[in-house]
């Protein structure tokens, strides 16, 4: 296989659970990777524990173990580095340091001599340096990120998806599945009219290269666009803030007289 064709993956996976990302499927996000086309090449998960407390509990012990275990069923490479934590003599304060993030920021720029494109998921913007040195490589960067992501990063990458819009990725409590009649599905308020009281919600429905035809009226277009009214966003919702491409909002999609539309719409990310 050409280089065009390999992917690689790279998830900082303390920093996306601190952030949002609790629960992520990484089976969901191997074939979200490569909906494109093309081979998972390389596959990284970064992990960074405190070494005492996997001594002396057995239970954080038994989850550190069991979550490699899984990502290594899924043939994802697991690194695996202590948290390092040290006094500051002047202060009294205890610091706790990982290099985890380095050695995600080498194996990066190593494997960008011969990937076309790569998955980064996290929300640090320490990453913003390795990001421009892969892209003057030639390869592309897919940010996926959940909360408190980096302005800076997002600005620095390809092309940057909330996490929380993957259908799949993270759990969300619904009887049908995502996209189907009364299901519960995550998405943007792009449209609004204040003076109206009314405005469009936006949703992916499946997974597409071409996520920049975001137009639903697109036959190649993989998101779907549904009716929402304000009497159906939480109570605290600040209508000034719609639309926003920021806001990721969770909700029903229920059939009316009016087709599908929107209801118990409520934010999950800002």
């Amino acid at each position: 296989m050409s280089y065009e064709g390999r992917i690689g993956i790279y998830v900082d996976a303390v920093n996306v659970t601190m952030n949002g990302g609790y629960g992520l499927r990484y089976d969901v996000l191997r074939k979200f990777a490569v909906r494109c086309g093309g081979c998972a090449s390389r596959m990284n998960v970064y992990v960074s524990y405190e070494e005492d407390r996997l001594q002396n509990d057995q239970e954080y012990r038994r989850k550190t173990m069991r979550f490699c275990e899984m990502l290594r069923d899924f043939e994802y490479k697991v690194t695996e580095k202590p948290v390092t934590t040290f006094m500051n003599h002047e202060t009294g304060e205890k610091i706790s340091k990982s290099t985890i993030d380095m050695d995600m920021a080498v194996d990066m720029i190593v494997h960008s001599d011969y990937l076309a494109k790569m998955i980064l998921v996290t929300s640090s913007g320490s990453y913003v340096s390795v990001v421009n040195a892969v892209q003057n490589k030639g390869c592309k960067v897919e940010l996926i990120g959940f909360n408190n992501v980096s302005g800076v990063l997002k600005k620095s990458v390809d092309s940057f998806v909330s996490g929380y819009m993957i259908p799949g990725l993270l759990p969300v409590d619904s009887p049908y599945p995502w996209g189907e009649t009364g299901s519960r599905v995550r998405g943007v308020c792009y449209d609004f009219s204040l003076n109206e009281g009314y405005g469009f919600m936006r949703f992916l429905t499946k997974f597409e290269d071409r996520l920049w035809v975001t137009d639903s009226r697109d036959t190649e277009s993989p998101f779907k666009t549904v009716f929402a009214h304000i009497s159906q966003f939480e109570e605290d919702i600040e209508p000034s803030l719609l639309p926003s491409r920021d806001l990721i909002f969770e909700f029903d999609l229920v059939e009316n007289d009016k087709g599908l539309v929107a209801e118990r719409i409520e934010l999950v990310s800002r």
